[in-house]
């Protein structure tokens, strides 16, 4: 693998960092601005938005500069927003801070996804995806406990202001590291745009939102659940997390080692056990050590999905993959959204705090349905494909349909 991995790698450590880091410290921030904990957990939802915003606003802006240009520029925003945040004088500079920080993320892992691809053999793609967004998942195992205890150490100013050095080193890294790729020649935003007349890239776009926001669903309550139901302490929560965070390293290296052999048999598989072991999780809940082993089994098959839907999204949308690489980076997060406020439903119509996980199975669960579709689909086409071919009809997607030809 190559080192510029590497320095996209760290550019996602430091983007999983700040995005999942806040929830530990808005006891911290609220207190300092005099504001309540659901004022607070605005910082959470703002940079949602954020990101499902600025993915396609951000790309769409990109599209005329080279793709390590655009990457050092996203970078740049990132350092912004996590010093403004950390130097805010009153609630609402902070809250425009991480709003800022959040324009970049979803860019980021969308080109990123597409360079990554690009730095190394066909055969090797969705390893290389899986590569940088260990970067995302080590996060949530080094850098969000980690941040989480500076910043109820020594002030939570202090954790915004590491993770813009973090924003610094991975800017130096990609400007040092990352080879200068030259722009598809042709390929402007209209094409970009093409490639959402696939049906394929919608279909792996909503697995996406699915699959990913049936994990979100039980880790967004986890707190409540593991104290309440499982009896743990309220200090335990963080190193729970942190179990969370080694089954997501585990299941992201898994996905990006299988997926360019196998890529929808392992979409079944993971998709069909993280719905099983979701559904299960109203059981286990109630004891100590089966809930420990469970949420790392959330991690790592929630994460086993990410490698193969990311590569799909590549595949699929081949003449123009920019756009469709981030706004798949904004599906995640938007499933995210979507399972949190269905599981705040189900909690707050008196059903427990077990109810998300229930959310969570059926969204999986109605993934797994997609994924089963998509592939039905597909093999329809390649079926047809013969036919149309002795017809004297090429069959072409839209995207090159889109895409001018350059002889």
């Amino acid at each position: 693998m190559p080192l510029a991995l590497l320095a996209l790698a760290i550019g996602a450590f430091g983007i999983g960092t700040t995005e999942f880091v806040i929830m530990g410290l808005l006891p911290e921030v609220a207190g300092d601005f005099g504001v309540s904990i659901p004022t607070a957990g605005l910082l959470v939802t703002g940079y949602a938005l954020g990101v499902v915003l600025g993915a396609p606003l951000m790309t769409a802006l990109g599209t005329r500069i080279s793709r390590k240009r655009m990457l050092m520029l996203l970078m740049g925003l990132f350092i912004v927003g996590n010093l403004l945040s950390a130097v805010a004088p009153v609630f609402g500079v902070m809250l425009a801070g991480r709003v800022v920080a959040s324009l970049a993320h979803g860019a980021f892992f969308g080109i990123g996804s597409v360079v990554a691809a690009e730095l190394v053999a066909p055969e090797k793609k969705a390893g290389a995806i899986a590569m940088m967004f260990t970067g995302l998942t080590v996060a949530n195992v080094v850098g969000v406990p980690l941040g989480t205890l500076v910043g109820q150490t020594v002030g939570w100013r202090v954790t915004f202001a590491v993770v813009a050095g973090l924003g610094v080193i991975g800017l130096a890294g990609i400007a040092k590291l990352v080879p200068d790729l030259p722009k598809p020649e042709g390929v402007r935003l209209r094409h970009e745009l093409a490639a959402f007349r696939n049906v394929q890239v919608l279909l792996a776009m909503a697995m996406t939102i699915l699959g990913f926001g049936g994990v979100f669903a039980a880790v967004t309550y986890l707190a409540p659940m593991m104290t309440d139901v499982a009896g743990y302490a309220d200090s335990s929560v963080t190193w729970l997390l942190v179990l969370f965070g080694l089954g997501m390293v585990a299941g992201n290296l898994i996905g990006g080692k299988f997926a360019d052999r196998a890529l929808m048999p392992l979409l079944y598989i993971s998709l069909s056990a993280l719905a099983v072991v979701l559904a299960l999780f109203t059981l286990t809940a109630h004891n100590k050590i089966a809930a420990a082993v469970t949420i790392t089994l959330i991690g790592a098959l929630g994460f086993a999905t990410v490698p193969p839907l990311q590569k799909r999204v590549l595949d699929q949308a081949s003449g123009a993959p920019t756009l469709a690489s981030a706004m798949n980076i904004g599906a995640f997060n938007l499933g995210n959204a979507l399972s949190a406020w269905l599981g705040g439903l189900v909690i707050s119509a008196g059903l427990g705090y077990t109810a998300p996980n229930w959310v969570g199975a059926v969204l999986a669960g109605s993934a797994l349905v997609l994924a089963v579709v998509s592939a039905t689909l597909e093999r329809r086409s390649a079926a047809a494909a013969p036919s149309l071919v002795v017809a004297g009809v090429s069959p072409v997607s839209p995207v090159e349909q889109a895409t001018p030809v350059h002889h």
